[in-house]
């Protein structure tokens, strides 16, 4: 067997640091208060941000030749005449203008009016009253 000839010396405390005060002849130590540097409100520099610009569209209404004909005989020109006609559609005459992949309303919203996002929403409703909520909603962005 092997000896340990490993010699372990002791590890010497450390010393602190910090300073120890020096008591002289009867004198204590005084700590002297700096008063906080105070900034009036006028040289602080105010931050303006900008408003944001209106971003309410106009309501576009179509001409005669290009307003939305119903098949029950209902003539629209734009989105608050169909919101109209919605509320007050049946399901029968919702279905034949949105069949399967074809959205009469929606391509019409999309062509026509140019609102892309309404025409979006449009394509997902499923019933007069989803597509009604639908245009509602994109009602509030215009002026």
């Amino acid at each position: 067997m092997k000896k340990n000839t490993s010699v372990s010396t002791p590890i010497a405390p450390k010393k602190s640091s910090a300073k120890k005060p020096i008591a002289s002849k009867g004198v204590t130590p005084t700590i002297k208060k700096v008063p906080k540097k105070s900034v009036s409100r006028s040289a602080i520099p105010t931050i303006t941000i900008p408003k944001k610009h209106s971003t309410a569209k106009s309501l576009v209404t179509a001409s005669d030749p290009e307003s939305f004909w119903t098949n029950d005989g209902q003539i629209l020109n734009n989105l608050v005449a169909l919101a109209e006609s919605f509320a007050a559609m049946d399901t029968v005459l919702y279905k034949y203008h949105v069949q399967n992949e074809q959205n009469d309303f929606a391509d019409w919203v999309e062509t026509v009016l140019d609102d892309m996002a309404c025409a979006a929403a449009l394509r997902k409703a499923k019933t007069p009253k989803s597509a009604y909520t639908a245009v509602v909603r994109h009602l509030s962005q215009y002026t």
